[in-house]
């Protein structure tokens, strides 16, 4: 990543947390947990029978899942949570259901106990800093989430990856670089975004 493009994401997350926080709404947030059970319902979104799905405990401002989580897993789709295995490697997700008991885990997360088995999710439910129609990403900085969608990709599985949002959250363009992985649909609390054509030219499905 060039110097430039480092200090213009460095300078719009300081700009994006600002914005999700005055995007933080619990009714919100309820709402986007209904549109994304009903994307998956719907068929908006693929979600075959018994597929696995990774999610994230929130921390923060970030989008709370943990109603939708529940729900799908009554579905009998199986439930991951990200684990962090150190600074320069991708996810592993370990299995997760309602009730289960976490484990406090570096970069303020929670992550299920080690004795948890690990998945690999068909489909990866990812929070985010901001985003765009294009489905470009501006995460925390780490990486994790391209590093852990390359890897799968390359051993042939292509999880679907989907962003989770609140409107206020959208901007105009993220910038971006090779190791950037787009995201295939971005759900907030009143849109369900497809930027699979990657062109600017995006289906926004109400």
């Amino acid at each position: 990543m060039s110097a430039a493009l480092h200090d213009e994401k460095r300078r719009l997350r300081a700009e994006a947390k600002r914005r999700r926080a005055a995007a933080t709404d619990p009714d919100a947030c309820r709402r986007l947990c209904s549109r994304l059970l009903e994307a998956f319902a719907e068929r908006r979104i693929t979600l075959a029978p018994g597929a696995a799905v990774s999610a994230y405990w929130p921390r923060g401002d970030e989008v709370d899942l943990r109603p939708a989580m529940t729900a799908l897993a009554q579905q009998g789709h199986p439930i991951g949570l990200p684990v962090v295995t150190g600074p320069g490697a991708p996810l592993l997700f370990r299995r997760w259901a309602p009730g289960d008991l976490l484990v406090q885990a570096g970069f303020g997360l929670m992550e299920p106990d080690v004795e948890r088995a690990e998945m690999t999710p068909d489909v990866l439910l990812m929070p985010l800093l901001a985003f765009d129609r294009r489905g470009m990403r501006l995460g925390y900085g780490g990486g994790f989430y391209d590093r852990t969608l390359a890897g799968l990709d390359g051993r042939g599985l292509a999880p679907l990856a989907v962003g989770i949002a609140y409107d206020g959250q959208e901007l105009p363009e993220v910038p971006f670089d090779k190791t950037d992985r787009p995201l295939h649909w971005v759900v907030t609390e009143t849109r369900v975004i497809d930027t699979r054509g990657f062109d600017g030219a995006t289906a926004v499905l109400r």
